[in-house]
This record gives C-alpha cells, sequence and structure tokens, in this order.
C-alpha cells in the first residue's frame, strides 16, 4: 500500500503535480487544469483524525460507496480537491486509481458541512475480482493516520476507481466507460 499512497509530507503542489499525472495516465491526452481554493485561505487543510467518516452503498451507476466526511466539532479545515487515498486491502491492485481528469474546488468543513467521495470497487466489466468487506481511507497526504472502515455489503474489486472530493454528493458518483 506504501507503493501507491502519496507521501504525507509531500506539498500541495507536488501532490496537485501527481494528481495531474495520474490523470493523463488514464486519460491520454487529457488536460488536468487545477481550480479556485475556496475558502484555503482562512481555514487549514484536514487531517484524517480530524473528520467522521461514513460510508454507504449506492446503486446508481452500477453500484459504488459513497463517502461522507464531516468535521469532527470545534474543528474547522478544507479537504484538497483530490480523491482520497484508499484501498480495499494490502496489495497495490487494491488501491483506488482516480476517476476524474482534474483537481476540483477545496471542500471548507465545519459544522455541518460535509465532503463527499465516491469509491466504485470494480471498474472493469467482466466477472472477476476479490472480495472485501473493509475499506481503508485517509486523507490525501495523511496516510500514516488511515482508518479502517467496515463496508455495508461485501464488495468485489477489480481495478477500484475514486472521484475527487466534492462539497455536493451528486458530483460523487464515479463513473465508469
Amino acid at each position: 500500500m506504501e507503493t501507491t499512497m502519496r507521501s504525507r509530507f509531500a506539498t500541495r503542489s507536488a501532490r496537485l503535480v501527481l494528481a495531474a499525472v495520474a490523470a493523463l495516465a488514464l486519460g491520454g491526452a487529457a488536460t488536468a487544469t487545477a481550480t479556485a481554493d475556496s475558502g484555503r485561505a482562512t481555514t487549514r487543510p484536514c487531517a484524517t483524525g480530524d473528520l467522521n467518516l461514513k460510508v454507504t452503498s449506492e446503486s446508481q451507476a452500477g453500484g459504488y460507496y459513497l463517502i461522507t466526511a464531516k468535521a469532527k466539532p470545534g474543528v474547522v479545515c478544507h479537504l484538497e480537491g483530490v480523491f482520497p487515498s484508499a484501498s480495499f486491502g494490502s496489495h497495490p491492485d487494491t488501491a483506488v486509481s482516480p476517476a476524474e481528469h482534474s483537481v476540483s474546488d477545496d471542500v471548507v468543513l465545519g459544522g455541518s458541512a460535509a465532503a463527499y467521495a465516491g469509491i466504485s470497487p470494480k471498474s472493469t466489466n467482466n466477472n472477476g475480482g476479490v472480495e472485501f468487506d473493509r475499506l481503508h481511507l485517509s486523507v490525501a497526504g495523511d496516510e500514516e493516520n488511515s482508518v479502517t472502515l467496515r463496508l455495508p455489503d461485501t464488495a468485489t474489486v477489480d481495478r477500484p476507481i475514486a472521484t475527487n472530493w466534492h462539497a455536493d454528493r451528486a458530483d460523487a458518483v464515479p463513473f465508469t466507460s
């Protein structure tokens, strides 16, 4: 898992470059662009321990897991608009790849505000895969403090993908082609 996760000490610009490289690798000649940092100047980046994380099963787009992140009481922070670091097991093949080809706006969390990311455990169109009942998840750059979430059902995993963090849950649907 360590070989596929981004470094905890990487700067924002280094993570943006990583996201851009991953997007280009997935999308061929697609152009990766960064978007505005809404609220970034007044908040600090969220760490995994700053958040209450919840996973639910959704049926749209062939089925995926919706991750909801809310700041713990008294915490105000922002999630960068990149996909979360997540895997279903310890093998590198179970780590999620980006489902989007650009970086999204940051999401400021505090009070009742929430951020959403969608994880599709299977982006392939075959009968293969390995079954898992847990997801290891952390905020990008805070992989050393990942949490393990029990899935609401057993997932068949084969080339999982994840959306970036979004303020609108409708934007967190990981469509596969």
